[in-house]
């Protein structure tokens, strides 16, 4: 699979805690993702971090969250990300959504 110069970033906040059909909602975005065949996805586990309720979530030892932030991030065609948001929308009871364009400079599986 190549990949454009010109794509799309999408980038989702969730808590980990968040759930969807049962399993995590970041992993349930990320098989949705790769189902639908998007180029790629990674889940990243913030330390601290606060969103609309302004909850203050963090990895201090003292205040040690279970729910700290996380962030799904998506880079493809601004097409199939477009196509990939409705799909997700439904499963997102809070969180938040941001598209940025991305130049892609290289995607390469090594093989």
């Amino acid at each position: 699979m190549t990949l454009p110069r010109d794509g799309k970033l999408l980038r989702i906040f969730i808590g980990e805690n968040d759930r969807y059909e049962g399993q995590p909602l970041f992993e349930w975005i990320v098989r949705q993702a790769r189902e639908r065949g998007l180029a790629g996805a990674t889940v990243l586990r913030g330390l601290e971090g606060y969103g609309a309720h302004s909850r203050l979530h963090t990895a201090k030892i003292l205040r040690l969250s279970s729910d700290l932030p996380i962030v799904v991030e998506i880079v493809d065609t601004e097409e199939k990300i477009e196509a990939f948001l409705p799909v997700i929308d439904a499963a997102i009871g809070e969180g938040l959504a941001t598209l940025e364009r991305v130049e892609v400079r290289f995607y390469r599986s090594g093989g």
